[in-house]
């Protein structure tokens, strides 16, 4: 048996990570985050990781506005427990169609934590708070008049 066909013909499905930077989130219950980026976000859900006896993943790939995110749930066993998000946001840069997502993930169920509103620097830009405690910005150029 050949052990690097065989490690070659099981990563040969996996989804590639889109942009340069993809966030990796611990968050609590990676299966119902993900329904919900769904959702909120338009996310395409293009891998998960078949839960475990307790309903926990240890991975969800999810492509948002054309890039990647990844989810897992807490594995306090392994040294990873479930921790408040703090000191970070995620941004999304949009264009014409800002208030289409932002209407989108306030119905499904996200807080505004700042309204969208044109800012100093010419975008249209405000932040959401999700169900998980992940906070998002969406901004996009403001439309000359």
């Amino acid at each position: 048996m050949d052990t690097k066909t065989d490690e070659t013909n099981a990563f040969a499905n996996m989804p590639k990570v889109l942009s340069g930077v993809a966030p990796y989130l611990s968050v609590g219950g990676a299966v119902k985050a993900s329904e919900f980026y769904q959702r909120a976000l338009g996310a395409q859900e293009v891998m998960r990781v078949p839960v475990d006896e307790k309903g926990r993943t240890m991975h969800i790939h999810l492509y948002i506005n054309g890039g990647s995110i990844m989810l897992a749930d807490p594995y306090e066993e392994y040294g990873h427990p479930l921790e408040k998000p703090q000191g970070y946001t995620l941004h999304l840069q949009l264009g014409d169609d800002i208030d289409t997502w932002w209407q989108r993930a306030i119905d499904a169920g996200m807080e505004v934590a700042m309204p969208l509103d044109l800012q100093f620097w010419g975008d249209r830009y405000g932040q959401l708070r999700d169900p998980f405690g992940v906070l998002w910005s969406l901004g996009a150029r403001a439309q000359k008049a």
